[in-house]
């Protein structure tokens, strides 16, 4: 193939998935992933296992669950706040300028 013939060389990656519609969808899915990691972390970090974090978050383990699912980006910010406190932290979640 011709690099004439691609029209993203030269283009970031972000570029690339904005033109593709694909953006905010990789973005959530990405950020996901970092917040599932960290709680999982967390968890490992205090030897809590899920019946022990749910508990802790006054929640179910389904509810736990979906919360360490890196691909179900459905998050509310009150999950996401009992489990900090469940782990001892806070959230901070602040918006850039693109």
């Amino acid at each position: 193939m011709n690099t004439q013939d691609n029209i993203h060389i030269g283009t970031n990656f972000d570029d690339f998935l904005s033109e593709e519609g694909m953006l905010e969808e990789v973005t959530a899915v990405a950020t996901k992933r970092v917040i599932a990691w960290q709680i999982s972390q967390g968890m490992a970090a205090l030897n809590y296992n899920k019946t022990i974090m749910a508990k802790k978050m006054h929640t179910s383990r389904s509810s736990l669950n979906r919360l360490l699912d890196e691909e179900d980006t459905s998050l509310t910010l009150a999950t996401l706040i009992s489990a900090a406190a469940a782990l001892g932290k806070k959230v901070k979640i602040e918006l850039e300028p693109v």
